[in-house]
């Protein structure tokens, strides 16, 4: 009997027991759909949070003040009011840095007419347009003139039009409004982009700093600098350049603490796309434990197969059949039972990632080589597993397997 024949006689043998080689290839199926849905939702996820941190800024470096220490307790990062617009200056544009802008930050009840909303108000420069890629709707964004001058201008995000004019398409450019009872005149809107993650640059307000500083918080503080290296390559060289800058600024002797911070977004974005790689991995064996239990269950049914199918077995063997040959039918049999699995668990795992990215609001990325390696490893367990019944098959001997009631 050659490999073919094996092959025929195999897949009658499951078309016999047709819901039985359903409920076992089950295992297989669910197994192969969750480790393709999970992985898929785990890539997603680092392309998620990959696209929040590249959103908020072009090769960003984010200066903060360092901490307070008041009467022995310390306090979070940026409670210090180290950094100051003197600062600003000390960061030259050159070789490693683009763009320098510092952000003052407040909240502000912000009315026109009978419409109200409650915002955050961002006071900066016009090179916060360059780093953080601000893009315009309509009318224009701050400029060097209007910080000078301490201008009552400001660039509202599409959802403060909503929600204090009523329709995003309203005409807004020109029109006074009353930030905390500060009018100020809209120059622009700002291009939708949708949150981050961390903020929605849609519902903020956008004023020149001098103005915020001196009408809406009383006091020349600086919540920190946004600085922009010039390539992804050059960001180490501005953490250097700025760390320099600072330290000489600040009067920092060598072998003191600093009294700012520098994050860098190449070093955070390295961070959160390890933790999600990480839980990518979890979510991926987590899921891959039920191919195991699939495997388990066609051993078990393969097993209940070989005892009913002795006799069957005595006399194929007492009319000449070979036991390598026996082997290769109910090794075949779960090869089969693992294939069509895999086979069938694939479609549904890419089916399963696509709804639960949809639910999840995530863009799922579903890899070849997590197909590859899911699809193979259940055709490795159909083999792995079928192995011990088909040698069983294989061993028996044909007088008692003809006298087997």
């Amino acid at each position: 009997m050659n490999f073919f024949e094996s092959i025929r006689i195999s897949l009658r043998a499951l078309r016999a027991n047709k819901l039985r080689s359903i409920l076992t290839m089950l295992g297989m199926i669910i197994g192969v759909a969750a480790v393709i849905a999970m992985v898929g939702i785990g890539n997603g996820a680092t392309a998620s949070i990959t696209s929040q941190i590249q959103s908020l800024g072009s090769n960003l470096l984010t200066i903060s003040s360092g901490q307070s220490n008041s009467g022995g307790i310390r306090g979070g990062a940026g409670s210090s009011n180290t950094i100051t617009m003197t600062d600003v200056s000390k960061i030259q544009i050159g070789t490693a840095v683009k763009a320098v802008a510092p952000v003052s930050s407040s909240t502000g009840q912000v009315v026109f007419g009978s419409g109200n909303t409650s915002t955050s108000i961002t006071g900066t420069t016009q090179d916060y347009q360059v780093i953080k890629n601000v893009t315009m709707a309509t009318g224009r964004f701050i400029t060097e003139e209007d910080v000078s001058n301490s201008a009552r201008v400001a660039v509202l995000g599409p959802t403060v039009i909503t929600n204090l004019f009523g329709d995003e398409n309203a005409s807004v450019i020109g029109k006074i409004i009353k930030i905390n009872n500060v009018p100020f005149q809209v120059i622009g809107v700002t291009t939708a982009t949708g949150s981050t993650g961390f903020m929605s640059s849609d519902d903020m307000i956008t004023a020149p700093i001098s103005t915020v500083q001196a009408r809406l918080i009383g006091k020349k503080t600086v919540r920190n600098i946004l600085v922009s290296a010039t390539s992804s390559e050059q960001m180490q060289a501005a953490e250097d350049q700025i760390t320099a800058a600072l330290h000489k600024a600040h009067k920092i002797a060598d072998g003191k603490s600093d009294d700012f911070t520098v994050q860098n977004q190449a070093d955070m974005l390295e961070t959160m796309q390890s933790v999600t790689e990480t839980l990518t991995l979890l979510l991926g064996g987590v899921a891959g434990i039920s191919l195991l239990v699939g495997g388990i269950g066609i051993m078990n049914i393969m097993l209940v197969s070989v005892t009913e199918r002795t006799r069957e077995i005595g006399i194929r063997k007492a009319i000449g059949a070979k036991g390598v040959y026996i082997m290769m039918q109910f090794l075949i049999e779960a090869v089969v039972l693992s294939i069509l699995g895999g086979g069938i668990g694939v479609v549904l795992g890419f089916g399963g990632s696509t709804l639960a990215g949809k639910a999840l609001k995530l863009s799922t990325s579903i890899s070849l080589p997590s197909v590859l390696i899911a699809f193979g490893f259940s055709a490795a367990i159909g083999i792995i597993f079928g192995v011990f019944p088909a040698r069983k098959a294989a061993a028996m001997d044909p007088i008692d397997a003809l006298r087997y009631e």
